[in-house]
């Protein structure tokens, strides 16, 4: 995105490795996920600029599926090339997802996990670093009067009106209102991330896409089958959600009644998966481990977390190419413009619902999110930050 044309392009080993660090140290949920791709790829790595990483978080706020996980293999793809896309899916997502094996398995059994005070140092140091990120995106991308309060507009919205719908809503009216009233200096070609993903390669993607949206729920209702019901209703989940994770939490439950899974059972897993890092989608591999239908344990896992996350590649790869051709038009970049002030507005209210609600409970917790905050400002390692805050969770709870 941002990688000079003269940069040789990076081993895939390299991606797997810095995601999989990444998906060891990233909780919070996806708006946390995107402040940790932002200090680790634009501030860190120099991999891509603040406007293409802001214009890549736009593209992938418009698609259904985990968007953060979709930034990831966008940056794993452009660095990478297809292994790339592998790779950053993969160090990003196994971490959590074999953690909730583990959990469904039965070696995990902590129902006190979830308020564990190294936890809840977790939680608020996640409102550290999407209060950052909002900072630092905020002085780079509302430049001006409009886009300022743009970013204001969409944070009121999504507060008041929370729903994946308003968020789609306000980004929509954000990139018209960037369509209409501003005027943005074309990028040239030669500065924008080749992704090698031709427009017959994304037709492809989005032709694989549709047809088991369209065939399974058939053979699902034709056969009676528990085990097409589960995929049927996991993969829709992967394909249709928008919002992130926590929004596709219902259709997963939903679809797993017909397999064996208790809403006890459900809800045990949902909180073991808000206190693992990495992506919420995880929650597949818990599913399939327990779930009564031929593919149990790790196998079951595996398989149930690469359906719920295969809608999400194939968005990705297919909207791609189309994309590149539309944002070289003045008219498209005013547009982006205008969503890129909108994300840092749904950014700015994530900050406060869910994560400063949830995680910031007390005085001691508001100081410990100003010292991350600080410390993130003085271009602390954001694993010592996250290190620091787990410890002095812990400590506070056990004083």
């Amino acid at each position: 995105m941002a990688m000079p044309s003269n940069t040789k392009p990076d081993s895939a080993w390299l991606v797997l490795l810095i995601f999989f660090r990444l998906g060891l140290s990233s909780f919070g949920g996806p708006a946390a996920h995107l402040g940790y791709f932002r200090r680790e790829f634009v501030e860190q790595r120099g991999w891509l600029d603040e406007h293409h990483y802001a214009e890549l978080v736009a593209l992938c706020q418009f698609l259904p599926g985990p968007s953060s996980s979709q930034v990831g293999m966008a940056v794993g793809l452009a660095r990478a090339g297809w292994p790339g896309l592998l790779a950053a899916w993969a160090g990003f997502t196994l971490p959590s997802a074999a953690l909730l094996i583990l959990f469904a398995l039965g070696i995990a059994h902590y129902p006190a996990l979830a308020n564990a005070g190294w936890v809840h140092g977790l939680k608020v140091v996640a409102v550290a670093v999407v209060a950052h990120a909002v900072w630092a995106m905020a002085k780079s991308l509302c430049p001006d009067r409009l886009r300022i309060g743009l970013a204001i507009l969409t944070a009121l919205l999504s507060l008041t009106l929370p729903s994946s719908a308003t968020q789609l809503i306000a980004l929509s009216v954000s990139a018209l209102i960037g369509r209409v009233c501003l005027t943005i200096t074309t990028v040239p070609v030669g500065q924008l991330e080749s992704y090698s993903v031709s427009p017959r390669t994304g037709t492809a993607a989005l032709l694989c896409l549709a047809l088991p949206l369209l065939t399974l729920p058939l053979l699902s209702a034709i056969s009676s089958s528990p085990t097409l019901a589960l995929l049927d209703g996991v993969f829709r989940a992967g394909a249709l959600v928008f919002g992130g994770g926590h929004v596709v939490l219902p259709l997963l439950q939903s679809s797993t009644h017909s397999v064996g899974i208790s809403d006890a059972e459900f809800l045990a897993g949902y909180g073991a998966a808000q206190a693992v890092p990495g992506p919420l989608f995880s929650i597949a591999a818990y599913l399939g481990a327990i779930a009564d239908w031929p593919l149990q344990g790790w196998l079951g896992g595996l398989v149930l977390t690469g359906v719920i996350f295969t809608p999400a590649v194939l968005l990705l790869v297919g909207v791609l190419p189309f994309w590149q051709a539309l944002r070289q038009r003045p008219g498209v970049q005013a547009a982006v413009a205008g969503i890129n002030a909108g994300v840092v507005g749904i950014l700015l209210s994530a900050v406060y619902d869910p994560l400063w609600k949830t995680a910031v409970q007390t005085p001691w917790d508001v100081a410990l999110a100003f010292l991350c905050v600080g410390l993130l400002g003085l271009r602390t390692r954001p694993m010592l930050v996250v290190a620091l805050a787990a410890a002095l969770g812990q400590l506070l709870q056990t004083r």
